[in-house]
């Protein structure tokens, strides 16, 4: 297995709160994503622990927390959001991430108050506050590209943001 190292240092960010939420957020979004791409078949959805967590599952995860929470799309089986299908190619997943990532960040683009509720409805569910979503949506994204940093290093060796 050859071990490969690339690095990305934290961003430097704008002055302001939104500016610093938003591009800590982004460099996760990318970290996880360059996590996924790339991958072997079929170690890519393998599962290399018990709970059946595999890395392509992880970012297929992740598209739909983008979608909910800045979109508002309802999920119903949150579960079954960490398994992408397979006939479901590396490419397309990915393609799929960055789509919702880019249709959130649209969203996030009208949003110049952090304090108010984000511009999304879903019946009977009040939307959080855009401070709240984007705080939820770093510690998310942190979370599994940190699941993503050991899963990747266990296919081929590939370590590094």
């Amino acid at each position: 297995m050859a071990i490969s190292s690339r690095d990305t240092p934290p961003p430097r960010t704008g002055t302001t709160e939104a500016e610093t939420l938003r591009g800590f957020l982004d460099y996760l979004r990318t970290s996880v994503a360059a996590k996924v791409e790339g991958a072997p078949e079929p170690a890519v959805r393998t599962a290399a622990v018990p709970s059946g967590t595999n890395l392509l599952g992880l970012l297929h995860h992740l598209t739909h927390v983008e979608r909910a929470l800045f979109l508002g799309e309802e999920v119903t089986d949150w579960q079954g959001t960490f398994r992408a299908a397979p006939e479901d190619t590396v490419d397309e997943v990915v393609g799929r991430y960055r789509t919702a990532v880019g249709r959130a960040n649209a969203v996030l683009d009208g949003c110049a108050d952090l304090a108010a509720p984000l511009p999304r409805t879903r019946a009977g569910k009040p939307a959080p506050s855009v401070r709240w979503a984007l705080t939820h949506m770093i510690e998310e994204t942190g979370r599994h590209a940190g699941h993503a940093d050991i899963l990747r290093e266990l296919i081929d060796g590939t370590t590094g943001r």
